[in-house]
Parts: structure tokens; sequence; C-alpha cells
């Protein structure tokens, strides 16, 4: 830390780096130091867009030598995630890492105590648990305007192909993992948060419509959580739509359907859905995303010295339970156990 600023490192100049770029710079606790990527014309082509003069690399163990670095941003291609998070880690480096930050349970449960044993700062890039329609759905549930909720659906409809900037990634088993990972982890990460809740086993069913990817496009999943609760989630890669993130909340005292309520508790008399404005997570746009917020609150985390609701432990779940939908697929839609 210099002059009481945090020094960021950015790994992996692609998509969601730009995103991720403009929000760091946004925190005045904060100093981008260096940009790094695979090809070092694409760090400088980021570093120019957004008029920094840092340290431009194409040697991930130069930027974790730096010792101007305290944070390292995991912004590169999925199957690289848990490799180098383990590394900025064992390096000291606090770490923020894209989603999905580990395509196997190897990885998961590897990352996961790489972090513990380094005692560093960690985030998970789950970004829709600060989504403003998100947060305020959590505060209705927190608050009993729908009682004791017993039903969550979370589906992520996404239609992806070819014509995708990153589709040579996405469409690999080896890169792009599964369609759970991919994509839907946001729709099982929000199942958990909403929820409050572990779930202990689950039973999934895949198709493969178009097959253009390498594993199944299409997933949808059944779960019961550690309380009772019963969850279901869907990703849909090969829908025929705009993007689509549902959100479904059933309680003892209510609904909430996206950003549409039903609550005597709230609003007496009620004889049809209230809709409170706010944004939704109905883009898959990374600029849209929230990553003001939750870059934010990773800064807060750090200069607070508290760990984060969103750290690689607790992400370590929503990844485990990604791979227990994967292994009930392979089975052939056998009720598996999630790996705690």
């Amino acid at each position: 830390m210099r002059n009481g600023r945090l020094g960021v490192a950015i790994h992996g100049a692609g998509w969601v780096a730009g995103a991720h770029t403009a929000s760091w710079l946004k925190n005045p606790h904060v100093e981008v130091v260096s940009i790094s990527d695979l090809h070092v014309e694409r760090a400088r082509a980021l570093a120019e867009r957004h008029r920094l003069d840092c340290a431009l690399r194409d040697d991930y163990d130069a930027v974790l030598g730096d010792e101007r670095v305290d944070v390292v941003d995991v912004c590169g291609p999925s199957y690289v995630h848990a490799e180098q998070g383990i590394a900025a880690a064992r390096a000291g480096k606090h770490v923020l890492v894209e989603k999905p930050m580990a395509l196997s349970t190897d990885e998961n449960r590897a990352l996961r105590d790489a972090v513990a044993e380094a005692g560093v700062k960690s985030l998970a890039s789950f970004v829709l648990r600060w989504n403003p329609a998100v947060e305020t759905i959590k505060s209705l549930v927190a608050g009993g305007a729908i009682g004791e909720l017993f039903y969550l659906e979370m589906d992520y409809w996404h239609g992806l192909g070819p014509a995708h900037h990153a589709w040579d990634l996405h469409s690999r088993k080896k890169t792009g993992g599964s369609a759970m990972l991919l994509g839907g982890c946001h729709a099982v990460d929000a199942l958990r948060w909403l929820a409050g809740d572990e779930v202990v086993e689950v039973s999934a069913f895949s198709n493969n419509q178009k097959g253009l990817f390498e594993y199944d496009a299409n997933v949808v999943a059944v779960m019961k959580f550690r309380s009772g609760i019963l969850g279901k989630t869907a990703a849909l890669f090969d829908c025929q739509m705009p993007y689509q993130f549902n959100m479904d909340l059933a309680g003892t005292e209510g609904t909430i359907r996206d950003n549409r309520v039903w609550s005597k508790k709230l609003f007496p008399g009620q004889t049809s859905w209230t809709t409170f404005p706010s944004i939704l997570p109905d883009s898959g746009d990374v600029h849209h995303h929230p990553f003001d917020a939750e870059i934010d609150h990773f800064v807060d985390c750090i200069r607070d010295d508290r760990e984060s609701h969103c750290n690689v432990a607790d992400a370590y779940r929503t990844h485990a339970l990604c791979l227990a939908i994967d292994r009930s697929i392979e089975r052939g839609g056998e009720r598996v156990a999630v790996d705690g």
C-alpha cells in the first residue's frame, strides 16, 4: 500500500477486465499499478483505453513479484482462474477472482485452502449480489415480507452461439466447464444467497438441442436445502430469446417474482401485484453489472480487515453445488449429495 492506496494488478485484459478497470478507477482508495495478459498488446490497449500509466506485462510471475501490488484481479479465461488465484494468495496478495473460480472439485478445494492458509482477503465475482433488485429481494425476505420461505427458483437463460466473442473458450468442456459452471453459477449463487441456507442434495437432467457445445447446453436441477426449502434452477444456452434471469421466491405469507411482490403484510388490501422500480439483472453485458458496488465492498473489506460474504470460502459452496449438479447429470439424474 502506497500513500494509503491499495495497489491493484489486473491480470487478463479481456472483456470483463474493461468493466473491472472502470470500477477500480472510481474508488479513491486504490491505484491500478499493473495490467497484464498473455498478449501484452491487449494489456496495452486496455491501459490506453482508460488512460492509465502503469506497468504492462505478459509475465504473471513478475506481477506477483511486484511489491506495489496488494490486490490481484484475476480476469483471464475460466480454466486458469484457480491456478492464478492460488498463486496470488501464496504470494500474499488479496485476490478477486472472476467466476467460475474453478472447473473441478480439486481446483475448488485447492483455491479455498490456499486462500485460508495465506490469510489474505478474497472475493469471488458473483456480482449479482450487488444488483439493486437482488438487494431489495434480500431485504424483503429478511424482513419477513413473504413469511417463511419454502421455495426458490432462479434461472439463467442466455442464448449463446458461435458469434459470441469468447465462443472458442466457452463452448469447450476443458475451458468452459459446463453450462452450470460457465453461467448457471450466477443462478446457483443467487439461490444460496437469497435462501440464506445450504443445499444438501440435488438431482439434474440436461440436453444439447443444437449440438454446438462439447457439454450439454441446457440444464435443469431441483434441490433440497438443509432447512427443507426446495429450489429449482435452469441454465439454457440454446434458448432463442433476450437474456433473462428469472427470480421467484414463495413464502408462507407472500411471493416475489422478479420485481413484483405479493404481500398482505406490506400491502393490506392488495388486489394485484405491486411492482418495485429497480435495476433488474436483465442483461448479459458486463458493463450492466454492478461492479462498482462489488469492488467498493471488497476495498472496504481489505481496509477494515473483515471477510466478505462473497469470499472464496463462501463461493466454494456455490461451485460445489454446480459440480454436484454436473455429477447428477452424469449419473442420469441420480440424487447427489453436495460436497460441504
